[in-house]
């Protein structure tokens, strides 16, 4: 009996005997996929070449059933479904329904696990094959998943609860050609859906490095078919300095290459630290290496936000977004604030340019999803989870149709984020990659906020009165991503901010820019500035709006009204405080007005009271503009 099987037969039990308990209809379960009526993606026009470069939507991290933790929690779908899902089709949820994004996305990248690659469901295939018949999907079907107890869920997730567990289940010596084969059909999936002006794949894979247990994962991303015969991953070795060598190797073979961190909320400070991976001091080379091999990291995804925390900016009202700071080892805990934000990063680099000379943490950033469903599951009213045994429907979710701990209930705090917005001349590989190159990228935790941000000293005042604003601003300034030009000793920069609303998402509340700079002695600050309010609000004399937005949820109803708040907010800021001879970084956040959260909606679908927080305000956070002294 293969794994699958028994894995099976072993909760069987545990399900049978809790039949007796209380049932909570889940209308999320439905509708139930039907292959002859899933709807294919739609047709979608071609992106013409733009120099002042198009707003793209893509996600670069999505998970199939080739990941080990995604087939071992029920996904049973492909890459083929994936990019199915990515250009707007619809496929089969690892619990049985349909799910269909609302809108397709521009570009992305299936990122399954190099380590056992394939390997789970290779073993699982009798389960895999028969996954319909199988006893344990046949429950979840019935319309009223079973209240049952958390060892039900520990069974299966003690599979991959540490690094010793998945190698005693996953690494056998004769499964090499099945990770072979299963990296030749991620390659295969990519060339058949990369169709240039219209939709781009990226042949990628995600390198998860978990060093006692804190979280060091990259996003390896290739621009063109030129790929490695199997990928570098953390069984070759967890220290993500010799990832960085390994691709040096490749690009030194050809193949242009780049990695994307994610998840240094739950790094446990470590990704982001002010040491190397063993311990010794930073040096130029490092730094180097790093902005090489990194020039992007993604901060907004399901298990939380990246960009601060409440800790390490109490001043700021919009830093407790979204936290998810539980480790992800078996034992949990709490995972170390400092070293584990992109803000918190970006000053330790400033710091570091003042004091050393270098800064190895001159990145971009991106927002993407994690979705272990091959799909992009980041629509709050369309929320389906991220590994479906854990929190692949609203009961689950709510804890309404599993009983688990309050530790261990971890889907119940994932979010529904994030996306990648790329401003690219065209929507093409070359295009795309060499705009994450340059970090003209920004994250969202979701929504399609269009976002500008541009850093001068030439700026007019009355410049975005101009029909051919983003012309000049591009000539006589850089774009988010880069560096400000040579001070050219007199003036302060100027910095232009330019957000829409999502065409079908909520107004905006307000515009932002942090700004953090370094002190003589060495020490960074920060600051932020509310640089354009909607609804007529003003700023006291420290850039702060004296009211809020106002809220207009119901939860009741999860719903919401775009009475308040504005669809466009635009304007150049001069920075008053400039002083030249202090390293700082700029960027720019753009706020919605506040809206259901999609445990809100959850509620709803199974008429139950909404857990806190039931509204959110989402927000797009952009690559920041460097400034250094000469």
């Amino acid at each position: 009996m293969r794994y699958g099987a028994l894995l099976t037969c072993a909760l069987l039990p545990v399900l049978v005997a809790f039949a007796g308990c209380s049932k909570v209809d889940d209308p999320t379960l439905y509708p139930r996929f039907n292959p002859a009526t899933a709807e294919p993606p739609p047709e979608k026009p071609t992106v013409d070449f733009s120099a002042t470069r198009n707003l793209l939507w893509g996600d670069l991290h999505i998970h199939t059933s080739l990941s080990y933790d995604a087939f071992t929690m029920g996904v049973r779908a492909l890459p083929e479904d994936a990019y199915t899902y990515m250009k707007g089709g619809t496929i089969e949820h690892g619990m049985g329904y349909a799910i269909r994004a609302s809108r397709p996305l521009d570009f992305g990248a299936v990122t399954d696990h190099a380590e056992y690659l394939g390997v789970a469901r290779h073993i699982g295939a009798e389960d895999a094959d028969n996954f319909k018949q199988n006893q344990l999907r046949a429950v979840m079907e019935t319309g009223s998943p079973l209240r049952i107890t958390w060892n039900f869920l520990y069974t299966v997730f003690s599979t991959m609860s540490s690094s010793e567990k998945r190698q005693e289940s996953f690494g056998r010596a004769d499964m090499e050609e099945v990770s072979q084969s299963a990296w030749r059909e991620i390659i295969d999936a990519a060339g058949r859906h990369n169709d240039p002006g219209r939709f781009t794949s990226f042949i990628a894979y995600e390198w998860t490095s978990m060093p006692s247990e804190d979280n060091l994962h990259r996003n390896v991303v290739y621009k063109t078919t030129q790929v490695p015969d199997f990928p570098f991953s953390s069984l070759d070795s967890d220290n993500p300095e010799d990832l960085w060598q390994a691709l040096e190797r490749q690009r030194q073979q050809g193949m242009e290459v780049f990695a994307i961190p994610h998840n240094g909320n739950v790094s446990n400070g470590r990704m982001y630290q002010g040491v190397k991976f063993d311990g010794s001091g930073l040096s130029a080379d490092y730094a180097k290496q790093r902005m090489a091999n990194e020039p992007i990291s993604e901060i907004f995804q399901v298990k939380g936000s990246s960009e601060t925390h409440p800790q390490l900016s109490p001043s700021d009202d919009f830093a407790g977004f979204e936290i998810y700071d539980q480790r992800l080892s078996s034992e949990g805990g709490l995972s170390e604030p400092s070293g584990s934000y992109a803000r918190d990063a970006l000053r330790t680099g400033i710091e570091l340019a003042h004091s050393e000379g270098f800064n190895p943490y001159r990145f971009g950033v991106i927002g993407s999803s994690d979705s272990h469903n091959a799909s992009s599951s980041v629509e709050e009213d369309n929320y389906h989870g991220k590994l479906p045994l854990i929190d692949g429907t609203a009961g689950l979710r709510l804890g309404e149709t599993l009983l688990l701990p309050e530790e261990q209930n971890r889907g119940g705090r994932w979010s529904a984020a994030g996306l990648a917005a790329v401003w690219a001349e065209e929507n093409t590989r070359a295009s795309l990659f060499e705009a994450m190159a340059r970090k003209e990228t920004y994250a969202t935790s979701g929504p399609r906020i269009a976002l500008r941000f541009f850093g001068g000293w030439q700026y007019d005042s009355h410049m975005l009165e101009s029909a051919e604003w983003l012309e000049h601003a591009y000539k006589q300034g850089v774009a988010m991503g880069g560096e400000l030009p040579e001070y050219p000793g007199q003036g302060t920069p100027g910095f232009i901010l330019w957000a829409a609303k999502d065409p079908q998402g909520a107004n905006l509340d307000r515009v932002q820019v942090i700004k953090a700079w370094v002190d003589d002695s060495g020490n960074s600050h920060e600051r932020i500035y509310d640089v354009a309010l909607s609804d007529d609000r003003k700023t006291d004399p420290d850039g702060q709006s004296v009211s809020d937005v106002g809220n207009t949820v119901d939860a009741a109803e999860a719903s919401y009204s775009n009475s308040i708040g504005a669809g466009q907010l635009a304007t150049i800021w001069q920075d008053a405080d400039f002083d030249p001879a202090q390293e700082a970084f700029y960027y720019a956040r753009a706020i919605e007005i506040p809206t259901p959260r999609y445990s809100t909606y959850d509620a709803k679908a199974l008429g139950v009271e909404p857990p806190e927080p039931v509204a959110i305000q989402e927000r797009a956070v952009s690559s920041a503009i460097w400034y250094q002294p000469q």
